[in-house]
C-alpha cells in the first residue's frame, strides 16, 4: 500500500468523524430549540388540561367567595339575633345572660396551662393519684349502687310516690327561668325567698304529676299564687303547682306520675304565663331540681344546675 492510499483513507476517516460531530451538534441544537419552544409555549399558552384546570379553579374561587359572603351575612344576622336575645333577657330577668361556652373555654384554658407548667414526673404522680382516687370513687359508687338497688327492691311501690320528673315537657332544659333560693321579686323590687322553680311556658300547656299521690287541695283563687293544686304523696312529700289556668283533677282524686293534672296559666300575682312548682318534704320546701333524677342524665343534671346557679329573675 503506497503513501497516497494511506493519506486518502485518513482523509475519509476525518471527514466521517466531522460529519458525526456535526450531526451530534445539530441534534443537541434541535433538542435545545424544542425545549425552549416548549417552555415559551407553556409560559404564554395553556394546554387544554391546564386551561380546564384554571377555569375549574376560577369557578371554585367564585363559589368560595359567594359562600364566604353568605357566611359573613349569616354571622351578622346571628350576632344581631344574639344581641337582641341578650337585650330581651336583661329586660325580662333584670340580670346578665349566662354564657356556658365562655365559662367552659376559660376552665379548659386554665386546665391546659396547669398541665403545661408541670414536669413529666409531676404529671405521672398526678395521674397515679387521680387513677387511685377514681378507683376508690368507683368502688364507693358500686357499693352505693348495690345499697340503692336493695333499698329500691325493699321499698317497691313507694318509689313511685317520690317526685322524680319535671312537671312540664322540658327536654332541652331551656324553660327553667328561676330556681330555688333568694331572687329579685318582679313586683316588690326586693330580694325575697323563692321556694320553688319557675318554668316559662305558654298559657294552656300541660302540667304533669311528678309522682303518685292524692290531690289534697285545689285552690281556685288566690291573690298571689293564683289557681293552685297540691298533691299529697303520702310519704312525707307534697308537690304544689301554682298560677294554673285549669285543673283537670278534683280534691281527693288519686293520680299517677305523668298524669296531666292541669293546664298552665297566668293567674294570681304573675309577671307572665308560667308555672311555679314546689316540692315539700315533711313540711319543709326543698329544691325541686334535685327531684328530676328519673328523666335527667348526669350531664343534663349538671347543666340544669349551672342554669339554676345564674341567679335568674323570678316571675312571681
Amino acid at each position: 500500500m503506497n503513501r497516497e492510499t494511506i493519506l486518502e483513507r485518513l482523509r475519509r476517516r476525518k471527514r466521517r468523524k466531522q460529519r458525526i460531530i456535526r450531526a451530534i451538534v445539530h441534534l443537541f441544537v434541535w433538542i435545545g430549540a424544542t425545549v425552549l419552544y416548549y417552555i415559551g409555549f407553556s409560559i404564554f399558552f395553556d394546554t387544554p388540561y391546564e386551561y380546564a384546570m384554571k377555569h375549574s379553579a376560577d369557578g371554585l374561587q367564585r363559589e368560595y367567595d359567594r359562600l364566604a359572603a353568605r357566611y359573613d351575612s349569616l354571622m351578622l344576622i346571628v350576632d344581631n339575633v344574639e344581641a337582641r336575645d341578650r337585650n330581651v333577657f336583661r329586660t325580662l330577668f333584670e340580670a346578665e345572660p349566662y354564657d356556658f361556652d365562655s365559662e367552659f373555654e376559660n376552665k379548659q384554658s386554665v386546665t391546659y396551662e396547669n398541665i403545661v407548667n408541670r414536669s413529666s414526673r409531676q404529671l405521672r404522680k398526678d395521674l397515679n393519684n387521680g387513677t387511685t382516687a377514681l378507683e376508690k370513687r368507683l368502688a364507693e359508687l358500686n357499693e352505693s349502687y348495690v345499697q340503692l338497688q336493695a333499698r329500691i327492691e325493699s321499698e317497691g311501690r313507694n318509689c313511685d310516690r317520690i317526685p322524680a320528673i319535671q312537671p312540664v315537657i322540658n327536654k332541652r332544659l331551656t324553660l327553667l327561668t328561676a330556681s330555688y333560693g333568694t331572687r329579685y321579686h318582679p313586683f316588690y323590687k326586693t330580694l325575697q325567698s323563692h321556694q320553688g322553680v319557675d318554668y316559662t311556658i305558654p298559657e294552656g300547656s300541660s302540667v304533669f304529676a311528678t309522682a303518685d299521690g292524692v290531690v289534697r287541695d285545689v285552690t281556685m283563687r288566690n291573690s298571689t299564687s293564683g289557681m293552685t293544686l297540691i298533691i299529697d304523696h303520702e310519704n312525707g312529700y307534697e308537690t304544689a303547682y301554682h298560677h294554673l289556668s285549669q285543673a283537670n283533677v278534683r280534691k281527693g282524686q288519686t293520680v299517677r306520675r305523668g298524669d296531666i293534672i292541669a293546664l298552665s296559666g297566668d293567674t294570681g300575682l304573675s309577671l307572665a304565663p308560667h308555672l311555679h312548682y314546689e316540692v315539700r318534704h315533711n313540711g319543709m320546701r326543698v329544691d325541686p331540681i334535685h327531684y328530676f333524677f328519673m328523666e335527667l342524665s348526669p350531664t343534663e343534671y349538671q347543666r340544669i344546675m349551672r342554669i339554676a346557679q345564674t341567679g335568674m329573675q323570678s316571675f312571681d
